[in-house]
């Protein structure tokens, strides 16, 4: 593939979420990525996440299959692995020994609870990992119990996408040392990273440790969903003053309790009048009127309905391989535009070798 990343090589032990996810994202910038499966394993091209890429069988568990690896990880640039700790060290195929190999090499390393610590060593998913980051007790309605972000939080922002950060940081710096080194993404990390914009609004007063109170949690009747005539849903978000100013002129708000708009107090009741006037319409009726102006406004569009958007289809934000409807690659380049994604491809482990000029 074309691509920023195009001549760089990456071995990918295939795991579950956060790990292909980073190697797809990898793969979707140019690198070469081998992903290395179980004995048996069917090439999926419904699984988006491991799109591509070649994909190699190898037992780990056998001494070849370890050295079979290892030789290819003598050409590699990244690793990705995302078992528990000590796994990869059992197979000999942990940092140390692979480093001693290639010491250009990155080895990304993705787990939950990290490398080291108390909950290291235990099992956990997602739901668990944003839980202990405070991240999972701002999101929900008032009095009601968390609700999880489906697992976008954890494996997937705090997980994934920053080892690929951390991947391509130690792979600019290995350019001018030399040397490569050690990447220890934890999920648990990288959610209280990206809760760094709430814990300062904490720091300074403004945002409470109640859910369903504050002014991006659905607390705010000017941040929240609301329901329209025939059930479906629309997302306003008019923060700013202009923007709340041009909503209620659109909807023809002129009650005047809505002038005081950051008044708290206030929250409650508005988010009762603003449900009752967005049930006057059909979403498409509230689209006629509030899409593509300053009233920041959306409609809430499901899995079938997103790809069919008016302004992901100009953009291209999707595409379809292999008859499977998924997102594109993102973001954009100026110059080095990486080709459309593929489907998964099944590649013998011999052919693998000799295509990266590997030993066992």
């Amino acid at each position: 593939m074309a691509g920023p990343l195009h001549g760089i090589r990456v071995v990918e032990f295939a795991g579950l979420g956060p790990g292909p996810f980073c190697a797809m994202l990898l793969a979707d910038l140019g690198a070469e990525v081998l992903r290395l499966v179980r004995p048996g394993t069917p090439v999926d091209p419904k699984d988006i996440t491991t799109r591509s890429r070649a994909q190699v069988e190898v037992d780990l568990r056998s001494a070849e299959g370890q050295a079979a690896a290892l030789g290819l990880i003598d050409k590699a640039d990244l690793l990705v692995e995302g078992f528990r700790p000590g796994v990869m060290e059992r197979l000999g195929l942990g940092p140390e020994a692979c480093l001693a190999r290639n010491p250009r090499l990155v080895y990304g390393r993705m787990t939950g609870w990290g490398q080291h610590g108390p909950l290291a060593k235990a099992a956990g998913h997602d739901i668990n990992y944003i839980a202990i980051s405070g991240a999972l007790h701002a999101i929900g309605r008032a009095d009601q119990a968390p609700v999880p972000p489906l697992n976008y939080v954890g494996d997937f922002g705090g997980g994934g996408m920053l080892l690929a950060v951390g991947l391509l940081a130690a792979l600019h710096e290995a350019g001018r040392s030399g040397q490569g080194q050690v990447i220890d993404a934890a999920m648990t990390d990288g959610t209280a990273l990206l809760s760094a914009f709430m814990y300062g609004f904490k720091a300074k007063g403004q945002w409470s440790n109640q859910r369903g109170e504050n002014m991006l949690d659905g607390g705010a009747h000017f941040y929240d969903t609301y329901a329209c005539a025939d059930g479906k849903y629309v997302a306003v978000g008019a923060i700013e003053p202009q923007f709340y100013a041009e909503l209620r002129e659109r909807c023809g708000i002129q009650d005047p309790l809505f002038d005081g708009q950051m008044d708290a107090a206030r929250w409650p009741l508005l988010k009762l009048r603003l449900a009752d006037i967005f049930r006057t319409r059909t979403r498409d009726e509230w689209c006629a009127l509030l899409e593509g102006t300053d009233a920041c406004f959306a409609p809430v569009l499901d899995w079938d309905e997103a790809p069919q958007h008016a302004h992901n289809r100009a953009r291209g934000t999707f595409t379809e391989v292999a008859g499977v409807v998924q997102p594109a690659p993102a973001p954009r380049f100026s110059r080095s535009t990486p080709t459309a994604p593929a489907a998964p491809q099944a590649r013998t482990l011999a052919d693998a070798l000799a295509a990266w000029g590997a030993r066992p």
